[in-house]
């Protein structure tokens, strides 16, 4: 199996102490409707850098549209958080009665969720992330992938006047990311067992929603393009976008919205058959390797596996978690769960 080949990237078990195994992953998403990325509230711009467009052949200065870290780790997170309360794998917060929770300053410490993302406790205890993102970047400039789209709000007549002939104040326009827009993303993992790289992998390929509203907008499109071992980290994403600008610049394809997905993603495997002789990168799985190792993660994901593939994963942590016997009882009942609040839009 492919993921044996990683084996000397991969913990046999997971350690407290950090012995410089990575992982990276370069990964595209691909917006499949309106989608928005912003800090604040409604009416704000998206989040945008202006960055050099390519590192050789073209210095320019330009404005790119940006995914932040939290933007892409938030859903991922959640996702996976979803089936461990479905499986009754979350704990109870050692000061708190209530099951771990996102942005409640009350993580339980035991939960898969918490020893593989990390988390920050009022009380001094800390847990790093294993998984380290960094801000994906567009490759096209962020004015040819913006819109903008009024909002109105309409009475149950039908109609912007309510039953008093008084007009509706909710118009607004609101700007958006287009459909088809593609964002590029290294993602480093560190230190990882081989099931904690399925979950990850797992958050990554089945979250389908990123972004503000995303309950009417937002579905994306991950794919994982390459998959290295190594003991350092892959080049930054924006160091990757500005490398495969500079190379498609070159070509006779004119780099415009919307932007053939095929050419990009050729352009991709180019520019990574380059990071195999890079310092510290030691292996580069091939794309017959990566289809293998993807249908693995399938498999352990899918309905007939799922429950005992994190159930064993949540086992493992067992000799780590050192909180009392009475602290560490699963709560049960719905009464006591708490929503998982959104840590990201």
């Amino acid at each position: 199996m492919s993921i044996e080949k990683l084996a000397p990237f991969l913990a046999t078990t997971y350690e407290n102490f950090p012995k410089g195994r990575f992982i990276g992953l370069v990964v595209l998403r691909t917006t499949l409707s309106e989608t928005i990325f912003r800090t604040e509230g409604t009416g704000e711009p998206m989040c945008r850098e202006f960055v050099q467009a390519g590192t050789k052949a073209d210095k320019r200065i330009i404005e790119r549209l940006v995914m932040t870290k939290r933007k892409q780790i938030a859903p991922e997170r959640r996702h996976g958080r979803e089936f461990l309360r479905a499986y009754d794998l979350l704990y109870s917060a050692k000061k708190e009665e209530a099951l771990c929770s996102l942005n409640t300053n009350a993580p339980c410490e035991m939960c898969v969720d918490c020893f593989l993302y990390g988390f920050a406790a009022g009380g001094g205890g800390a847990q790093k992330s294993r998984i380290w993102t960094e801000d994906a970047f567009s490759l096209l400039p962020a004015n040819d992938l913006l819109g903008d789209r009024t909002i109105n709000a309409i009475f149950e007549t039908g109609t912007m006047r309510d039953e008093q002939g008084n007009a509706s104040t909710a118009l607004n326009t609101s700007e958006y990311i287009k459909p088809g827009v593609h964002f590029l993303d290294v993602v480093t993992l560190k230190d990882l067992t081989a099931d904690e790289l399925r979950y990850v992998l797992g958050n990554i390929l089945l979250t389908s929603r990123y972004g503000a509203v995303s309950s009417r907008v937002g579905r994306m499109e991950n794919q994982i393009l390459g998959m290295f071992g190594g003991t350092a980290e892959l080049p930054s994403s924006l160091e990757l976008v500005q490398t495969i600008h500079d190379g498609m610049s070159t070509r006779e394809e004119l780099l415009e919205h919307p932007l053939d997905s095929s050419l990009l993603i050729n352009e991709v495997e180019t520019v990574m058959n380059t990071w195999q002789n890079r310092r510290g990168i030691s292996v580069k799985l091939s794309g017959d390797e990566l289809e293998a190792l993807i249908a693995d993660v399938d498999r352990h994901w899918s309905d007939d596996e799922r429950e005992n593939f994190l159930k064993r994963l949540d086992q493992s942590y067992e000799p780590f978690r050192q909180a009392p016997a009475t602290e560490t009882k699963k709560t049960k009942g719905k009464s006591k769960a708490t929503p998982t609040a959104d840590v990201g839009s």
